[in-house]
């Protein structure tokens, strides 16, 4: 305990701090007194929300001096993959334009939604994964990441009793099918390298997918859910094991269904509870340092797909502190839950805070993801970036339930299925062989190919 604290005692506020000051913003993202913004990376009056302007933060406090390390880490050129959960529909996707012009142009590379629990049919995908697949295909260097829940009646509070006959039934196979139908829609829809975030925050007693009622079939189920979906011919999906941060209802690596199905050790981690200080929410069992040391021990990336404010209300010193550890430890993405209570864009609420987020990440380059373990990266289709779109209004209800009180690196998309072969290159037979034919300088001035293939058959026999 006295290791983990003491990387906040040397990076604490003072990471983002000098970071901040590195980049003329220390004043305006940390300190209060009415300080204003330098117009060399925010422009003067800051839009929040749907355009109200920002307010100044409470003043810098001193802190110790971070090592070189660190302090690169925070106020480095690139950024992790980042995103936002903004809304599970049509204009969540909308939204991340909107994001991202507010950002600076920071690119929001990660687009972040939830399947709804409420029936197999939506969990098999519905309608819902469209406008995300055609976000994720328009351009280059993009992630979809996906929360799948395990259960159908998934936030319908079952007893223990009624979720631990769900899990038997799963851990025998009775729903296989619901998944092996989700991964080949997601296939069919060109998203074959999505994140599935699957069964998130087991650990604790919100949903009908948790743990605790029977780990050991739970782990069997998790793993018969991946294998059915690992099995769809094309697919190159990653699963990301989230729990919530802390000890909850059960130990979350009791619930741990081993490496050969998990990618991606994630954590939701939000500022709470009322009290708790960020050196705690590292230092607590089960915390931030458990989650990074954990990983580390198993060879996997890291992931924070929901993080935010909570019950310290408009926190600048959490946002500051959070950000740093995710700069320091280079998650796979990030992803805040943007609506209120948690949110920085969405969310009037968290003006100082807001004005943290925006300083430390505006104007940013994010790493490119790369390919995952055995795929090559390929890109998308180019097409151009959506017009930014107007922040929505404060009154945006999540769609994903508020955590209780008591829940609380990398990116890689993977290439889409290879394109079939073009009837001219197998005209003929298969066993064709195909010769290169050398470029002149005006083709190789001309064209970005940089071989021409030709195919050469004899000609039928003429008569006469």
């Amino acid at each position: 305990m006295t290791g983990r604290r003491h990387w906040m005692a040397r990076a604490g506020v003072g990471v983002v701090t000098a970071a901040l000051l590195m980049a003329g913003l220390a004043t305006a993202a940390l300190g209060g007194e009415s300080a204003g913004r330098s117009s060399a990376a925010t422009p003067d009056g800051v839009s929040r929300g749907a355009g109200t302007p920002g307010r100044g933060a409470p003043g810098a406090r001193a802190a110790d001096v971070p090592d070189d390390a660190l302090v690169r880490a925070a106020a480095g050129a690139e950024v992790s993959p980042l995103g936002a959960f903004t809304d599970s529909g049509a204009d969540g996707v909308a939204n991340l334009a909107g994001l991202q012009n507010w950002l600076g142009g920071t690119p929001v590379r990660v687009a972040h939604t939830y399947l709804p629990g409420d029936s197999w049919d939506s969990i098999e995908g519905g309608d819902l994964l469209e406008p995300w697949a055609q976000w994720k295909r328009a351009e280059a260097g993009r992630m979809f990441v996906l929360n799948v829940p395990m259960q159908e009646r998934n936030e319908d509070h079952l007893s223990d009793d009624q979720v631990r006959a769900l899990i038997e039934e799963g851990a025998q196979g009775a729903d296989d099918v619901h998944f092996t139908r989700l991964a080949q829609r997601l296939v069919a829809l060109g998203v074959p390298d999505t994140v599935i975030v699957l069964g998130w925050e087991m650990n604790g007693t919100t949903y009908s997918h948790r743990c605790a009622p029977d780990p050991a079939d739970w782990k069997t189920y998790w793993n018969r859910i991946v294998a059915a979906m690992r099995a769809v011919p094309g697919q190159h999906f990653r699963f990301d094991f989230a729990p919530s941060r802390g000890q909850d209802a059960i130990a979350w690596t009791e619930c741990y269904p081993g490496d050969a199905t998990v990618d991606v050790i994630g954590m939701d981690s939000y500022d709470q509870p009322g009290g708790e200080s960020f050196a705690e929410q590292v230092s607590e069992p089960y915390g931030l340092q458990e989650q990074v040391d954990f990983a580390a021990a198993h060879k996997k990336a890291i992931s924070y797909p929901e993080w935010g404010l909570f019950q310290n209300g408009d926190n600048p010193d959490y946002m500051s502190l959070m950000l740093a550890w995710i700069a320091a430890h280079k998650p796979l993405y990030q992803t805040i839950s943007d609506y209120c209570p948690h949110g920085v864009w969405q969310c009037r609420d968290n003006p100082r805070a807001s004005g943290v987020y925006r300083a430390v990440l505006y104007g940013k380059k994010s790493a490119l993801p790369a390919a995952p373990p055995g795929k090559a990266s390929t890109a998308s289709p180019a097409t151009p970036r959506p017009t930014a779109t107007a922040p929505p209004a404060s009154s945006v209800k999540p769609a994903v339930p508020v955590k209780p009180a008591a829940s609380v690196a990398r990116a890689v998309p993977v290439p889409l299925p290879a394109a079939a072969p073009s009837p001219d290159a197998t005209a003929g037979g298969g066993d064709e062989t195909c010769t290169p034919m050398r470029l002149t300088a005006e083709m190789r001035q001309r064209y970005a190919s940089g071989e021409v293939c030709v195919t050469l058959r004899p000609k039928p026999a003429t008569s006469g």
